[in-house]
């Protein structure tokens, strides 16, 4: 197993390499793992033209998993996205993510441009995120993971949701420490997000794209684009948060952006 360290704080992050041609950088969003980019097709759609370059957020997957809210800051986590890029020598890479990932792209966009080429964020918001993740899961979800655990969790969830939760989102979500998980819920609800000054600009060329029935992000998402200069949106129809990244017409609309 490969693993990157901060240097500010020592996490080890989780990554695996795949394929060939120039680097991508695939990161997931919340509870999830980078299993998910083979679980629903984008490394059987890019690993011929393409080094994948696949994460697990800290936290999440193979990473390491504080248990204390303040090693969930952007600062740390987008330093993580950094560390894994000099761990693998990529100088410079096309970074794709979705929702935390998306999250997380674009405030490296804003940190540190010079280390993408490209952004592609679905699903994804720079605006506060105070209640965004009750919003997308459930009222207290930080409560039920701290003292509930992760069944519990997904039980809640179920009982919110449009479509059943799928076997691939379970099994990732059960890999998780819920302990780890509730300071990241808590970190990420006291995020102030990004400025619209680092939005306007912002110098990567970035594509979002949001499902039409994903009414927690489809806002927020709209917004970012309309702010970054040159910004494409893509809605991809029928779909909500937890099913667009899975959806066929999203990894065709990414793998067309990266082979267009």
């Amino acid at each position: 197993m490969d693993f990157a360290t901060n240097p500010v704080d020592g996490t080890r992050i989780f990554h695996t390499t795949t394929g060939a041609g120039p680097p991508v950088l695939l990161v997931h969003g919340s509870l999830l793992s980078h299993q998910i980019w083979r679980t629903f097709g984008y490394v059987r759609a890019l690993r011929d033209t393409h080094r994948l370059i696949l994460v697990d957020q800290r936290g999440h997957g193979r990473s390491d998993k504080p248990r204390d809210v303040a090693s969930y800051s952007m600062d740390l986590i987008t330093g993580d996205l950094l560390a894994v890029l000099d761990a693998t020598d990529t100088e410079t890479v096309d970074y794709v993510g979705y929702s935390f990932g998306g999250r997380s792209g674009l405030h490296l966009a804003s940190r540190a441009p010079h280390r993408l080429r490209s952004l592609i964020a679905g699903g994804a918001s720079a605006a506060p995120q105070k209640g965004a993740l009750d919003g997308l899961f459930f009222p207290n979800s930080a409560d039920v993971l701290e003292h509930r655990g992760m069944d519990a969790f997904i039980e809640e969830w179920s009982k919110r949701r449009i479509f059943p939760v799928d076997s691939g989102t379970r099994a990732a979500f059960m890999k998780n420490d819920p302990l780890a998980l509730a300071a990241y819920f808590r970190a990420s609800d006291a995020d102030p997000g990004l400025p619209d000054s680092a939005l306007t600009s912002m110098s990567v060329p970035t594509m979002m794209f949001v499902g039409t029935e994903d009414t927690a992000r489809i806002d927020d998402t709209r917004r970012a684009a309309a702010l970054i200069p040159g910004a494409d949106l893509h809605e991809i129809r029928g779909y909500d948060h937890g099913t667009t990244v899975a959806a066929p017409e999203a990894v065709e609309l990414v793998k067309a952006a990266l082979c267009g």
